[in-house]
Order: structure tokens, then sequence, then C-alpha cells
């Protein structure tokens, strides 16, 4: 199964190892599903978690990143002219719809379009059991 991770999920499930984000990695760790990426994807992961508010050790970043690399599916998305609250988001969404995601996984629904592969941690932990 592919999937588009946004990045909050990723730092809830890296700062929270029991919660619903955190069993999302644990699938694609144990790689039960592929999370699909593009460099816009990866630069943003890296400037979150550099962010001094999380305090994630330099190597523990470059180590998150790597793995990214490695078990992640490039995709070379294409522009989408649908409309969204937050301009940032929009690359998820062109990632996952370029490269055919079965979902794409947030924590902020309402940021983007009415699709129904835009899912909650939650949601997506409903539909892959």
């Amino acid at each position: 199964m592919r999937v588009v991770l946004d990045t909050n999920v990723l730092i809830s499930g890296l700062l929270n190892a029991t919660g619903k984000p955190a069993e999302v990695l644990s699938l694609i760790l144990a790689g039960r599903i592929v999370p699909l990426i593009d460099n816009r994807v990866l630069l943003e992961y890296e400037a979150v978690l550099r962010r001094p508010k999380f305090q994630f050790p330099g190597d523990a970043i470059v180590s998150v990143l790597e793995f990214f690399r490695q078990a992640g599916e490039f995709v070379t998305p294409e522009p989408t002219a649908q409309r969204f609250t937050d301009t940032d988001d929009r690359k998820f969404y062109e990632v996952a719809i370029s490269g055919a995601a079965e979902f794409l996984i947030t924590g902020n629904t309402r940021h983007f379009p009415d699709d129904p592969i835009i899912v909650s941690p939650s949601e997506f932990l409903e539909h892959y059991d």
C-alpha cells in the first residue's frame, strides 16, 4: 500500500510512541506501507524536524531522512489547480495524486480538498485493518 505522510503525522509519531501516528510510522518501518515522497516533502520534513522546539538530535534527523529516501518511492508530481487554505500542503496532495497513493495521511484533513484519499491517522488505521 502506498501513502503520503503529512509532516504533522511524522512529527507526532516521533514525539508520542503510543499514538495513532506512531502506529502509522511502525507500519512504514516494517515495510508494510510505502511512503511516497518528492524533494519538496523531504525538505519540509527536514525543516520541521530541525525546529529547536522539538530538540531532535542531528544524527536522528539524518537517520529519519535517510530512511525515507531509502524506503520511500520518489514521485515526480504534476501541479494541481486544486485550491488550498494552506498552500504548503499542496505538495503532499500533488505527490499523492501523481503517485496514485491509496491515502494521504494528515492530522489536518480540513486543510485539504474533500477527497476520499485524505484521512487522519485513525481513519487510515481503520482502513488498513
